[in-house]
């Protein structure tokens, strides 16, 4: 893979004091606690961890107004390295409107984790939709929740 970003990229990246199989572990079996950048939360999770299978996450505001659910499928899942979803689809193939492809990638790199987050755009009208939903402030609090649930420590001491 090439370091260049794709165009219509936007990524966030993080080095977490955890091996790659701790930081998987939390972003697969812990999802609801660190997805949604908090006082949001993610009361609602589904993953079906292989190519094909379903992946929804419905976060709720602090109001408690649920969010519309985001629903897509996975692409490529190989256990402790590598997480590609889409949300192109719908389980079962359902075509919805496009908006990105996002590849997580958990990279070894001294004793802990290189964590990144590609997110593909299909064009740049959504890549700066997402922008404008606070993309980098959004995936980047997300991204210290990670970290801090797989370093062991508390999502209020994430940063």
């Amino acid at each position: 893979m090439t370091n260049q970003p794709a165009a219509h990229e936007l990524s966030v990246t993080r080095w977490i004091d955890a091996p790659p199989e701790a930081v998987y572990r939390v972003w697969t079996e812990r999802t609801g606690e660190w997805w949604a950048p908090r006082p949001y939360t993610t009361p609602e999770v589904h993953m079906d961890l292989r190519p094909g299978g379903r992946a929804l996450m419905a976060m709720r505001a602090p109001d408690g107004t649920d969010l519309p659910r985001e629903e897509g499928v996975f692409l490529e899942v190989v256990p402790n390295r590598k997480i590609v979803f889409t949300n192109v689809f719908k389980s079962g193939w359902i075509p919805q409107d496009p908006f990105m492809v996002v590849i997580v990638t958990f990279d070894p790199e001294g004793t802990g984790t290189r964590y990144t987050a590609r997110v593909l755009h299909w064009n740049e009208e959504t890549l700066k939709q997402h922008e404008a939903m606070g993309f980098q402030e959004g995936w980047g609090i997300v991204a210290g929740q990670l970290a801090a649930l797989a370093e062991g420590r508390s999502i209020s001491d994430a940063a």
